[in-house]
């Protein structure tokens, strides 16, 4: 049976108050996490994916590497309709840098049955960085076709194709499956989770691996390994109110605006 794979995220609210632990790593007990919006996204596309070929007989299955408390993210997934989750728990991946991480969900992926394709959000909201469906696809050695707004799936043909929208235009990308697709926040809205689906997600009795289930080596994950180092950090400046033009004056106000784009560059 086909795989789809998604990647999900339990992430601190966005409406919490975040602090940095005293090795500069996030603070994550004391606030209160939620699936990673993005996500949702994700699964969404993998779910209409599914509807679209039933013939084709895809599975969806969630994917999320984290503490304990980190499947209810994958709850949330089955609750919108994936037909099963994959929890990667070991305190050995605590501080793990991008890198560890990919390599460590390259392995899960890998442990899934005849995944066609894995999909994820364009960037997390507690990161931000993105690196790490790239990193995965390097991995892997599939193409990726990211930051989409749309996307089709051709099981006859074994493709995918997909709507790129960035400040330089629109793109049509495509691929032959298997593949790695990132899809952003304007791509189809997820669907509300339906009475069935929230209580099979209540029900479902989620595996939990360790790294050693997947062949990764204790020594490749973890703070202590990691290629990064944070040695510093410091809470962003207040924001300042910004500078009042009055228009007493039109050429002198004209010049001020030009001058303030100039400094920063904004104008070509």
């Amino acid at each position: 049976m086909p795989t789809i794979a998604v990647l999900v995220k339990n992430v601190p609210d966005t409406w919490s108050t975040k602090d940095l632990k005293d090795d500069y790593t996030l603070d994550r007990e004391n606030v209160d996490a939620v699936i990673d919006e993005i996500n949702e996204y994700a699964m969404e596309q993998a779910l209409r994916i599914r509807e679209a070929h039933p013939d084709a007989g895809y599975s969806v299955t969630a994917i999320t590497i984290g503490p304990k408390g980190a499947e209810e993210a994958l709850r949330k997934a089955i609750a919108m309709g994936a037909d099963s989750a994959l929890h990667v728990l070991d305190d050995a991946l605590a501080g793990s840098d991008v890198l560890a991480t990919a390599w460590t969900m390259t392995n899960a992926i890998n442990s899934l049955e005849d995944v066609q394709l894995v999909i994820a959000g364009n960037a997390s909201s507690d990161a931000g960085t993105g690196a790490l469906p790239g990193i995965i696809a390097e991995y892997l050695q599939l193409p990726a076709l990211t930051h989409l707004t749309s996307m089709q799936v051709d099981p006859a043909a074994a493709s995918i194709s997909g709507t790129r929208v960035s400040n330089e235009g629109s793109y049509e990308l495509r691929a032959g499956l298997p593949a790695l697709v990132t899809v952003t926040d304007q791509a189809d809205r997820p669907r509300f989770p339906n009475f069935k689906g929230i209580m099979a997600a209540k029900k479902t009795e989620i595996p939990a691996i360790s790294i050693a289930d997947l062949g990764v080596a204790a020594e490749q994950v973890g703070q202590a390994h990691a290629a990064t180092v944070v040695t510093n950090a410091a809470r962003r400046p207040e924001r300042q109110a910004g500078e009042v033009i009055r228009d007493n004056d039109s050429a002198a106000t004209a010049k001020a605006i030009v001058d303030f784009l100039e400094e920063r560059k904004l104008l070509s």
